[in-house]
């Protein structure tokens, strides 16, 4: 959907928060998406890799973890809201708790995008690459029905990673994805 004249980002924040059922992105050029509620699969799926991003963040308790629920405006004029997300915190110094109440003007360090049934996977791609274009030092996009992770780095083709974990490096150094427990996600 494309709103003429489009919608501010005070006016977009409205429209989100008003419409808790659907999650709200903003394309750069102002497209607006909606997304339904996640299926079974994909909500065990975002519950598992955000239960592990957040165990290790406890670890060191360094930065701060993000779910799915989170969107963030970009400096391209999008908004985006990745699965999970985790932010250090010299990119959260200065923010004050009203830019941390509503969606902030940051972009993460880390993140992490799983597709789900509905997703295509040349759109994730592409989403994916926006994300590093903002500012993302290392994207993780998991294909759990082809048990593949595609990683993104700027300045790197995207890498595709499969077996029984993902080691993260950059501002998730130290963290591993347990690939065989999210993949378990996926099964009856």
């Amino acid at each position: 959907m494309v709103l003429n004249p489009p919608l501010t980002d005070v006016q977009f924040q409205e429209l989100c928060f008003a419409n808790d059922w659907f999650r709200f992105e903003r394309t750069r050029e102002g497209e607006i998406l909606m997304h339904p509620p996640s299926g079974g699969f994909t909500s065990a799926g975002n519950a598992e890799i955000t239960a592990e991003l957040c165990s290790w963040s406890k670890t060191h308790r360094r930065g701060r973890t993000y779910d799915s629920n989170g969107g963030f405006f970009l400096r391209d004029g999008s908004m985006l809201s990745p699965d999970a997300a985790y932010v250090l915190p010299q990119r959260l110094k200065g923010l004050t708790k009203d830019d941390l109440t509503g969606l902030p003007y940051l972009c993460p360090d880390f993140i992490i995008e799983l597709l789900s049934v509905s997703d295509s996977l040349p759109k994730a791609r592409q989403k994916m690459e926006r994300w590093v274009e903002n500012g993302v030092a290392l994207g993780w996009l998991i294909d759990p029905y082809k048990k593949m992770v595609y990683v993104y780095e700027p300045g790197r083709e995207a890498a595709a990673v499969s077996g029984k974990m993902v080691q993260g490096s950059g501002p998730v150094e130290g963290f591993t994805l347990d690939l065989d427990e999210l993949w378990r996600c996926y099964e009856i």
